[in-house]
């Protein structure tokens, strides 16, 4: 019996590294490293390479980073490139200096350009302008791959190292962030039509015309393609990738406009009054879709739909009341 892999889940709180973690545990992995951002804060160079050069962990995910929805990333920009620009680039080089061969990067379906031909293929990467409101955000997640790129490029033959990223698309359930104000679209509305239901409000105003489409993934499908990517043997992974496009999309397969998740939101949640659309305030790109089919050729597809999604996102909220 060969020993386990050490493996150290960056952000393991979140939405995607809790996941992660319960996806691993789940496949027998016991040898799992965390730090709470109390413990250890990734934006700190000397205290990521003091952590690595202590744990010495044999594989990474790099699930940490700060996240919103347009509200936050239009108010707080210099926060999300900043931060999110430093903990890749720490951990990132901490790690191959302390010789972790394998690691995953986390990135998003916003790296790609505003008006992406649909659906948007791993190709269409620094082919155009990115969507304004998230653009800083968008700007750290493709440094994040290109440094993943960059230390295969310099170091892969030399060193053994195989770092990859995985781009998913829009991300929901178990573990998201609620906020009233800087959540995404359906922790946002699960919150609002929750609220509205207690207080039988007879209408709920969502943000812009409901007409944009999105494409929405189950977390723990997320953390299950994320293990199965990261699993892959190296020449099959290498044969659907190059090396300066080495990134993978994970997506559902199929997009839906706001106003039916929002539809469907309420009927989760047994809200009974009206949906109105305030066309005044923004609505973000038209469509983001993403093209899955080099995951689905390397043998992976999601598994949890939409409404069974939606109902485990509104028990885990109604839990955390």
């Amino acid at each position: 019996m060969s020993e386990q892999p050490k493996i150290y889940v960056a952000g393991h709180r979140g939405m995607v590294g809790s996941a992660i973690c319960r996806t691993l545990q789940a496949q027998g992995q016991t040898h799992l490293v965390t730090r709470t951002h109390a413990e250890l804060d990734l934006t700190n160079q000397a205290a990521v390479q003091a952590f690595f050069a202590q744990e010495k962990p044999d594989q990474v995910y790099l699930a940490a980073a700060k996240v919103g929805g347009i509200h936050a990333n239009n108010t707080y920009p210099a926060d999300f490139i900043y931060q999110n620009l430093m903990v890749q680039a720490n951990v990132i080089d901490a790690a191959f200096q302390s010789g972790v061969k394998k690691l995953l990067f986390l990135g998003s379906s916003c790296i790609y350009p505003r008006m992406a031909p649909q659906p948007m293929r791993e190709d269409a990467l620094l082919t155009g302008t990115l969507e304004p409101t998230n653009e800083p955000y968008a700007i750290a997640k493709i440094a994040g791959i290109k440094l993943c790129e960059s230390y295969n490029r310099q170091y892969g033959a030399s060193h053994g190292v195989d770092y990859r990223s995985v781009m998913p698309t829009n991300l929901y359930g178990p573990g998201d962030n609620y906020h009233p104000e800087n959540s995404h679209v359906i922790p946002a509305l699960i919150r609002r039509f929750h609220e509205a239901k207690l207080a039988n409000a007879p209408s709920v105003a969502i943000w812009g015309t409901g007409t944009p489409r999105r494409e929405f993934l189950y977390v723990d499908d997320m953390a299950a393609a994320s293990v199965y990517v990261m699993k892959l043997g190296k020449a099959l992974y290498d044969r659907h990738t190059s090396p300066m496009q080495s990134h993978i999309n994970v997506g559902s397969g199929s997009d839906v406009t706001i106003a039916e998740v929002a539809q469907a939101i309420a009927q989760t949640v047994g809200y009974l009054g009206q949906i109105e659309f305030d066309a005044t305030k923004p609505d973000g790109a038209p469509r983001k879709w993403m093209d899955s089919s080099r995951l689905n050729a390397l043998g992976w597809q999601a598994k949890i739909d939409l409404q069974h999604g939606l109902s485990s996102a509104y028990q885990d909220f109604v839990s955390k009341l």
